[in-house]
């Protein structure tokens, strides 16, 4: 049978430098991502492209080239997190009592989900990209809607391969990627202060595979700056959990917060998940990827019921 959705409640590539380890592919999606071929209504992909004080979180990881490095790729970090003054963009609209940001900020944690997991999370992305990929260097792969990039637009996946989409993902796949959601959910609520039954997931929730490939149209363009509830007016709260390693799987790929008079990057590590509060205090892009592969996911909350969806299971 079929995969469903379960209804929610409301250019070239560089040689590797010697001695690293070689895995096939590469994305993280970018600004105006509109999905072609994938079911009517589906929301624009965008970005990759997730309280000071609190007992345990340590300080930044140090500077490089001129920019401060939260986290690096060579560290394991227990906690780290660095709170901002909140923008305005909470205030418009309706609040929503234990989960609208009242503190805001962006975290990093390797000790959530575990290297061996990433890799199992990854071998997800990889069945699922075999199938398609964009021309470009930026491909996606979507559990929930079913999109998939496939040359220079979107296919359905589970339209495309119907009852045969059990041969490429199972049970326990969907199971794991349930658990690896909730546990992100939860690490987000306790860190912010809020309910984690008060938030809920929304769309665009996927896979992004980045290599050095030459953008062949804009959804290729993975690297603009912009900020995620600007892009999608649902986001509260973004995650991303990175699923290979920087300067070993990939070069280029940093995650880069763009703060007036300094920019603050973290290093991609499988297992690593970063999150933060999605308004205009987060501004943020993603590096072009310089040769190499990098795997993530992006999973991001909103706290407005009306724009929740469910987790992606196998019927």
């Amino acid at each position: 049978m079929a995969a469903q959705r379960r209804a929610g409640p409301g250019g070239g590539e560089r040689r590797r430098p010697a001695g690293g380890k070689a895995r096939a592919g590469g994305t993280a999606p970018g600004r105006g991502w509109a999905l072609r071929g994938a079911a009517p209504g589906a929301a624009l992909l965008g970005s990759a492209v997730l309280v000071g004080g609190l007992l345990g979180w340590s300080l930044p990881g140090g500077r490089q080239g001129g920019a401060e490095v939260l986290a690096r790729g060579s560290e394991a970090v227990r906690d780290r997190f660095v709170e901002v003054a909140c923008s305005g963009d909470y205030g418009a609209g309706r609040r929503f009592e234990g989960c609208t940001p009242r503190k805001c900020g962006r975290g990093v944690t390797d000790a959530v989900i575990t290297r061996e997991e990433a890799e199992r999370i990854r071998r997800i992305a990889e069945r699922g990209l075999s199938f398609g990929g964009s021309d470009g260097g930026a491909s996606i792969l979507d559990l929930h809607s079913g999109a998939l990039s496939m040359g220079k637009h979107f296919v359905n996946l589970y339209r495309y391969f119907g009852d045969k989409i059990q041969d490429i993902f199972t049970e326990e796949d969907f199971a794991l990627y349930r658990d690896v959601r909730r546990r992100i959910q939860e690490k987000i609520a306790q860190t912010f202060g809020i309910s984690s039954s008060a938030m809920y997931l929304t769309k665009p929730t996927f896979f992004s595979r980045i290599n050095s490939t030459e953008a062949k149209t804009t959804h290729d363009e993975y690297w603009h700056p912009h900020i995620d509830k600007v892009t999608y007016g649902s986001f509260d709260y973004t995650s991303l959990l990175y699923l290979s390693d920087y300067a070993e799987d990939f070069g280029g790929g940093r995650f880069v917060f763009m703060d007036e008079g300094s920019n603050k990057t973290i290093e991609p590590r499988a297992g690593r998940v970063s999150f933060f509060t999605s308004g205009s205090e987060n501004l943020h892009r993603v590096e072009k990827v310089r040769w190499g592969t990098r795997y993530a996911i992006t999973i991001s909350f909103t706290c407005n019921p009306e724009h929740s969806i469910g987790d992606p299971v196998l019927t």
